[in-house]
């Protein structure tokens, strides 16, 4: 195909804010796991399919399989969609019960 550019599991994006490895990013719709460290104007490399340990509200009782949704403003992954502000990002793949502070999330 002469229009294949790339698989998509990982993008390279200029970072709009700065980032650690580890960290959620969302850019527009676009969510993704950041592969590396980097400021405001680096390439960053966003993971965007796998499965990654990520925060969560201790308060949020989650089963295998709830959508899972990303609140950017906390840096946390939540099963609220707080009215469609918060997009979604996956599904969870372990119970995660009140009080632990992480899920296993599967991206897409």
């Amino acid at each position: 195909m002469r229009n294949y550019i790339q698989p998509g599991d990982s993008i390279t994006v200029t970072a709009t804010a700065a980032a650690s490895s580890g960290d959620g990013v969302l850019m527009g719709s676009l969510f993704g796991i950041a592969s590396g460290d980097a400021a405001i104007g680096d390439n960053l490399v966003l993971t965007t399919t796998g499965v990654f340990e990520m925060p969560k509200p201790s308060t949020d009782d989650l089963a295998v399989g709830d959508d899972l949704y990303w609140d950017d403003a906390n840096g946390l992954v939540t099963n609220d969609d707080d009215t469609g502000s918060n997009p979604f990002i996956g599904l969870a793949v372990s119970v995660a019960s009140n009080p632990s502070g992480t899920v296993n999330v599967k991206l897409g």
